[in-house]
């Protein structure tokens, strides 16, 4: 059985490749499930969810536009399968009375159906398999707060070092090495709130 699924939040930090989408369960018990997406295809959900419009079709676009020129609109996408730890997705693509199934990666398949307002569904064996992995799930949780420990850690010393060295700076010192540490400072601190926001999903 598939089970009704909303793409409940999109993370993203431009400074990692690492982005993360998070599925919720529609009714029932409204479980939810991360899944890691590369930073093209999460960027592509966002613009589409908020209809922003491009000079020229990109990739997710263009495939749109040929699926309903061919007469097909995407009925449906479903998060089929869960396969060493990598997602699955199968995309429903009706043309005239026939059903066609694409095998899709589900980034690229909620990207498309972004823009579309596709329901999204995720297999029944698919949520269970990933509510029994519990402990790996745990594990993945206590890595975030230890990174996240040494986040706030390395931002304070960072930050103190900076305001120290602005302050010492004299006319005609190049200022160049404590602007590339003010760029590390905001890197660090753009992933400290990614964490942020994935701690707090995994706690509700």
């Amino acid at each position: 059985m598939d089970i009704p699924a909303e793409l409940s939040r999109i993370v993203i930090t431009e400074t990692s490749p690492q982005q993360v989408i998070f599925l919720k369960e529609i009714g029932g018990l409204e479980r939810s499930f991360p899944i890691v997406i590369g930073i093209t295809e999460a960027l592509a959900i966002d613009r589409r969810l908020k209809n922003i419009e491009m000079p020229r079709p990109m990739t997710h676009d263009l495939l749109a536009q040929t699926i309903e020129s061919l007469g097909g609109r995407v009925e449906k996408i479903v998060v089929s399968d869960l396969r060493d730890h990598t997602f699955i997705a199968t995309l429903f693509i009706r043309r005239n009375s026939k059903t066609i199934r694409v095998d899709a990666r589900p980034s690229d398949a909620i990207a498309l159906g972004a823009g579309l307002e596709t329901p999204i569904f995720v297999a029944e064996h698919v949520i269970d398999e990933i509510m029994n992995e519990s402990v790996n799930l745990a594990g993945q949780k206590e890595n975030l707060q230890h990174r996240r420990g040494e986040l706030i850690g390395q931002i304070d010393r960072l930050g103190r070092y900076i305001d120290k060295a602005m302050g010492e700076l004299t006319p005609g010192t190049d200022n160049q090495p404590l602007l590339e540490l003010q760029g590390q400072l905001k890197e660090m601190q753009s992933e400290l709130e990614a964490i942020e926001e994935i701690l707090q999903h995994l706690a509700e």
